[in-house]
């Protein structure tokens, strides 16, 4: 179980630094287009950042337990 969930969590946390990136590289181009695919990824990266934190809580929790 505990393996699982850290797989998840290091997966999830590989989805956040690519999403990042991602919307790091639209940020600096003029457009509407790319003003919309930057603050999307933007919400994409806290939804993941959220469900890493979640992960390793729930990490945490498992192997004290």
């Amino acid at each position: 179980m505990t393996k699982l969930i850290l797989a998840a969590a290091l997966i999830v946390m590989a989805a956040v630094v690519v999403v990042l990136a991602r919307g790091m590289g639209t940020l600096g181009k003029t457009g509407e287009d790319n003003a919309r695919l930057s603050n999307r990824m933007m919400q994409w990266r806290i939804g993941l950042q959220f469900v890493a934190v979640l992960l390793l809580v729930l990490l945490i929790l498992v192997t004290r337990g």
